[in-house]
């Protein structure tokens, strides 16, 4: 059976409840009108509980199937918005300056909630499904937040999962694989202190600007040449500050990027190496390069077993033929890693049509792909209870 016949109905409500969203983004944490409204809609689909305040502003609803005991199947979607200007004159664009669902969070609470009022209305499952809504997913680690605020252990949640828009991926399709899916990301900062002087005279000085260009070229070695080729690894210098004006060699410098890979090993390695670069390359040149490190989220992971079922709940909404169950993993992070850290479960990838990528100013959520995405939850609902 493919999309499902109350859904496709309930469609229009939920497109635009999503429409709504896009217009009142909110970051991080500070998520308070959408979390309102989150818990507004479960109260009035009739959910047996609706809690918010789980990690710091999540919201969670819990709905019992109408078939009796059975497995408790959490679903996730995330809230926060992104702080970008909205680049598209939108009916529905963003009323709040300098801020835009730019990665279809809204899309993604939108379904969630779709797929809550059909459950409540047709309660045909057993056991008990826990949708979750988070806040803080764009770099706030909300998910670890929830999870540390006991969010499984509290409502029994066994199985978890999960959906993300992919731009590219036509409609109605979508893909996820086994195992590793997304990068850990973890950021660095080098603090390099040299000697400054006049820029006529760099034989008196310690040129923190040429020793920082030897790192950034140094670093490339990891990837290049101390990491199996097999295996994935990024490391990005993406900032670069020193120096006040043209004439002088400024005494300090400072560089800071990200690491990303696909294996705790190698995020281990990576790190190591990062610092031990700096430092050396410093030294050389006598100067001195002090490493931060920050740890990110960890690689998500998928659970074999969940994302064999996974697989077969998006082949039947959207066919065989429009499912990918070996793509390649993506180096972007996801917070989601904490909840596959705390319960086994698949986090899966839904066709947004020929779209404007995530994170830029012409993003918009493509409301073709509700019926689908709410299926997707409403059937893992169905199907994992009655197992």
């Amino acid at each position: 059976m493919p999309i499902v016949n109350r859904v496709a109905e309930l469609s229009p409500d939920i497109a635009a409840w999503r429409r709504e969203l896009h217009q009142m983004p909110e970051l991080l944490f500070d998520v308070h009108r959408t979390a309102a409204f989150v818990a507004d809609k479960l109260k009035a689909f009739g959910c047996d509980e609706v809690v918010a305040g789980i990690g710091r502003t999540g919201v969670v609803g819990v709905i019992r199937g109408g078939k009796g005991p059975g497995r408790t199947i959490g679903l996730r979607a995330d809230m926060d918005a992104l702080p970008i200007q909205e680049a598209r004159d939108l009916p529905y664009k963003s009323q709040t300056p300098g801020a835009m669902h730019a990665c279809g969070h809204d899309g993604h609470t939108a379904m969630l909630l779709g797929a809550a009022r059909y459950l409540c209305e047709t309660r045909g499952f057993a056991g008990t499904a826990v949708v979750i809504f988070q806040p803080a997913e764009e770099g706030g680690a909300g998910a670890r937040e929830m999870v540390d605020d006991g969010v499984m252990d509290r409502f029994g949640v066994e199985e978890i999962y999960g959906v993300h828009n992919a731009p590219g991926l036509p409609i109605g399709a979508f893909a996820t694989r086994a195992g590793p899916i997304m990068a850990s990301t973890d950021t660095f900062e080098i603090e390099i202190a040299g000697r400054g002087g006049h820029a006529a005279k760099p034989d008196e000085c310690v040129d923190p600007v040429l020793i920082g260009a030897q790192i950034v070229s140094a670093l490339q070695t990891i990837a290049a040449r101390n990491v199996d080729p097999l295996d994935s690894v990024v490391v990005s210098v993406t900032q670069f500050n020193a120096g006040t004006a043209f004439n002088i060699i400024p005494a300090t410098a400072r560089l800071a990027g990200t690491i990303r890979s696909l294996n705790k090993e190698t995020r281990a390695f990576a790190a190591a190496r990062l610092a031990e670069i700096a430092d050396g390359v410093a030294r050389l040149n006598r100067a001195e390069a002090r490493t931060t490190l920050t740890s990110g989220y960890p690689v998500t992971v998928n659970h074999a077993r969940e994302t064999d079922f996974a697989l077969k709940i998006a082949r039947e909404v959207a066919g065989v033929e429009r499912v990918n169950a070996s793509t390649p993993p993506v180096m972007g992070a996801e917070d989601f890693s904490f909840m596959l850290e705390a319960r086994p479960g698949a986090f899966v990838f839904i066709g947004n049509g020929p779209s404007a990528g995530l994170h830029h100013p012409e993003y918009d959520f493509n409301d073709d792909a509700i019926p689908y995405g709410v299926s997707y939850f409403a059937k893992l609902v169905e199907a994992a209870t009655a197992a």
